[in-house]
């Protein structure tokens, strides 16, 4: 078979097929002749906009919540559904042993739910410090750091916000990353590594890249995705052991093959939307920081009016080999560079948290850092 025909974007160089419109790692425009859509005309806006790309992420963390509360329903109907069935609590007017109306799951929907919303509410009261005891942080003495906060305050003046809650992770490794609710609430960590191998201006680079996801709100999203996806999978793995340590035994009061088939079916539903759940979860959090890393190096330039300082960081970075072992899979599409790996061109666009770190560093010297 002839390979499919692909064209280079005019802003990150990246191979696209020759159908998009858009640029699949940075969201360029491929088709001139399409810029009169206004689909495409708001997704443009986004990735060039600030202020449009802050109302898009608070946007796109109601629409978190309320996938997070309907996969959270199906799972406690599931759940109630099946249980009913398994208990031979079907009602005398069910024509069908699984077509009818589940009192029980309804009542289980609407206990996960509430779980759900206070689990949400968790998130969005104390969604940075959980993150922050998860990645190992301690807040910065402003004695020992005085260049980490000068350039802290240099870029969050240059922001228009305040200064973000500075914390250190003690790591030979070198990252960074931003989290919290709002750009009135944020936090930002760096490690040590960071802080001994990089010069001011790389540092610059670095903490304008992070204040440019605090001040786009891209710090909302990604901390409530890093929360509410462990929910998601802590739901379904309960599931999951509770139907391993049951041992599938069931109980059938006025039971019949019809009603044991039934049984058998809900079973085995709930265990394939058990299985796929947190897998569903884990897609939205891939998607969540590839086009918003191209944002946030582009706000870096905005805020320093260097691209050098970034550039020669990224390039640093690109070489890490020293393991990051405060990161997790759930904080993974929080750092600046993926801890666990650095995808390449080649990499599925599907389940790469980053952008290649090269189509980074060549958009940035597009925006003037030859």
């Amino acid at each position: 078979m002839p390979a499919s025909k692909t064209v280079p974007c005019p802003e990150c160089g990246a191979l696209n097929r020759v159908h998009r419109k858009t640029c699949r790692l940075c969201g360029a425009l491929l088709n001139p002749a399409a810029t009169n859509k206004p689909r495409l005309q708001k997704k443009i806006l986004r990735r060039t906009d600030f202020i449009a790309a802050s109302r898009a992420n608070q946007s796109a963390t109601r629409k978190l919540v309320m996938i997070l509360l309907a996969i959270a329903a199906v799972l406690g109907y599931l759940i109630g559904w099946t249980a009913q069935v398994s208990m031979g609590e079907i009602p005398a007017q069910a024509k069908d042993p699984l077509l009818f109306f589940s009192q029980w799951g309804l009542i289980a929907s609407l206990i996960l739910i509430t779980v759900s919303l206070l689990w949400t509410w968790i998130a969005f009261k104390r969604g940075d410090r959980i993150v922050m005891k998860m990645t190992g942080a301690q807040l910065a003495s402003m004695d020992e750091e005085q260049v980490l906060y000068n350039v802290v305050d240099e870029m969050a003046l240059a922001a228009g916000v305040s200064r973000p809650t500075v914390y250190i992770i003690e790591t030979d490794a070198m990252n960074a990353f931003a989290t919290g609710m709002s750009p009135a609430r944020a936090s930002l960590g760096v490690t040590r590594g960071l802080l001994n191998n990089l010069s001011r201006d790389e540092l610059q680079g670095v903490i304008g890249h992070e204040m440019g996801h605090i001040v786009n709100w891209d710090i909302r999203y990604a901390t409530a995705v890093s929360v509410l996806v462990g929910l998601i999978a802590l739901i379904s793995d309960s599931i999951l052991r509770s139907m391993y340590y049951g041992g599938g035994t069931t109980r059938h009061r006025g039971g019949g093959r019809g009603k044991n088939n039934g049984a058998a079916i809900l079973f085995v539903v709930m265990i394939v939307f058990a299985v796929l759940a947190p897998l569903i979860a884990r897609l939205v959090q891939m998607a969540v920081s590839r086009q918003r890393e191209f944002l946030a190096d582009a706000s870096s330039v905005r805020l320093t009016r260097n691209p050098h300082g970034l550039i020669s960081a990224l390039e640093k970075l690109s070489g890490e080999t020293v393991q990051f072992k405060g990161a997790n899979r759930a904080t993974q599409h929080l750092f600046i560079i993926n801890p666990f790996r650095n995808f390449t061109e080649k990499a599925s666009s599907l389940m790469s948290t980053h952008p290649p770190l090269e189509r980074r560093i060549q958009r940035l010297r597009n925006l003037g850092g030859k």
